[in-house]
């Protein structure tokens, strides 16, 4: 196993509202889902920089996080 599949982590991005399937190709092709009024942001994630860059995301685009989840045990 390389170091680069070592440092990968899932991770679920939860933000307030609806965003449609368009919203797929913003956020690197993560998984989309809704729930109740939150839509849930998930895939693996290589590393803390690209982690960064997606919670970049999220402020530039005026979102609003609700939360952030890691499950590194799924990598």
């Amino acid at each position: 196993m390389i170091k680069e599949e070592l440092d990968k982590t899932f991770y679920e991005i939860q933000v307030k509202g609806y965003l449609d399937a368009r919203w797929h190709e913003l956020f690197d092709g993560m998984v989309i889902g809704w729930k109740n009024g939150v839509t849930t942001i998930s895939g693996m994630v290589p590393d803390q920089a690209a982690l960064h860059g997606l919670l970049a995301r999220v402020r530039d685009y005026g979102l609003v996080l609700i939360s952030i989840k890691a499950f590194p045990e799924q990598t």
